[in-house]
């Protein structure tokens, strides 16, 4: 199978302006994606798919390729899509221009969850380890059957572990309370197989037909309502096979998790 992975980069995030040109250990963040994702043994080109002319030249000033793309766009996917378009091959890759820590292993994992001809898109997930996590809405969360194939994402913890949770608990709002609620408490580790949750990480692997037929599609109720992308694709009865990684990533949406990244 030909794959070619395709890296969405805007130039005008809301909380970071010209965030994929920002400096990370002296190089652009959208360098360090590119050459990470040149380091994937299946895939057999990388294609930054930009609205920004900067952007662009800063692309080919380090040696990389990239593709002018509108600016009309509502979500990177879309973007990629514009992209997969003009080329030739089996599967896409989208991998996030703000995740400078994507490893290889990542992407060559959900190239191979592809091999599953049941398969129309592939994911990663990671176990949660930090209790924190499971409240925040910002982590999104998934469930999946003994194949491997996702019942569900939401931002909602999922599966809600009955006998460990409580309604007061997931009302907490402060940091300190979360961290002292009963979440945790009998569980002399996190980690026990007693409370097992999932965190998405945002990597895709398409067939290049799935991806173009979604993105040609209305958005869904769920969708809507989480405000979850990758629901368009369960209601529409695309199969997404998920698997598990030992590796975490720090996506930069602002200039502090710049600096988290930093350090």
């Amino acid at each position: 199978m030909s794959v070619v992975i395709v890296i969405p980069a805007r130039y005008a995030s809301t909380r970071f302006p010209g965030k994929p040109l920002s400096l990370l250990k002296g190089k652009p963040l959208i360098q360090h994606v590119y050459e990470r994702s040149k380091g994937s043994r299946l895939a057999g080109d990388v294609i930054v798919a930009t609205d920004s002319e900067t952007i662009l030249e800063c692309v080919l000033s380090f040696g990389g390729r990239a593709e002018m793309t509108s600016g009309d766009h509502a979500s990177g996917t879309d973007r990629v899509a514009e992209v997969a378009r003009k080329i030739d091959c089996d599967i896409i890759v989208n991998v996030q221009g703000d995740e400078p820590m994507i490893r290889p292993e990542m992407i060559d994992a959900v190239i191979g969850l592809l091999s599953d001809n049941r398969a129309d898109i592939g994911t990663l997930a990671k176990r949660i380890t930090d209790s924190e996590e499971i409240t925040d809405p910002n982590v999104v969360k998934v469930v999946f059957n003994e194949e491997g194939f996702a019942l569900y994402f939401s931002r909602s913890p999922i599966p809600y572990h009955r006998d460990l949770f409580s309604v007061e608990v997931l009302k907490r709002g402060s940091a300190e309370e979360k961290k002292s609620c009963t979440i945790t408490s009998g569980l002399p580790d996190f980690r026990t197989s007693e409370l097992f949750m999932f965190k998405h990480i945002g990597i895709y692997s398409y067939r290049r037909d799935v991806l173009l037929n979604l993105t040609a599609m209305k958005q869904s109720k769920l969708e809507e309502t989480e405000r979850l992308e990758q629901l368009r694709a369960l209601e529409n009865n695309f199969r997404i096979k998920v698997k598990e990684t030992v590796f975490e990533t720090i996506g930069v949406d602002t200039p502090q998790d710049l600096e988290r990244a930093e350090e």
